[in-house]
């Protein structure tokens, strides 16, 4: 006896993985933002709840890590900006 497994390479299984991945990212987005004290504004939450976005989330999750507030999460730093002038 074989067990059809094409649901599992179907449209709608990788629907349903790419949301429980988003959903993880933006439950771990607003637990780095707690753990280090940076406050969420309403605006803020609704944003980050509301993407689908995986590529954008898992750059919000990068800067949750260093971002003096939720709001910085939204802007593109330039990293030669960020790293200061050369020694």
């Amino acid at each position: 006896m074989s067990v059809d497994l094409s649901f599992f390479r179907s449209e709608t299984s990788q629907r349903l993985r790419d949301e429980g991945l988003a959903k993880g990212r933006i439950e771990d987005i607003l637990l780095i933002l707690d753990t280090r004290g940076v406050e969420v504004t309403e605006g803020a939450r609704e944003r980050i709840t509301s993407s689908t976005d995986l590529d954008e989330l898992r750059g919000w999750l990068t800067r949750a890590l260093t971002v003096r507030s939720a709001d910085d999460l939204f802007t593109e730093t330039d990293p030669e900006t960020e790293a200061g002038p050369e020694a």
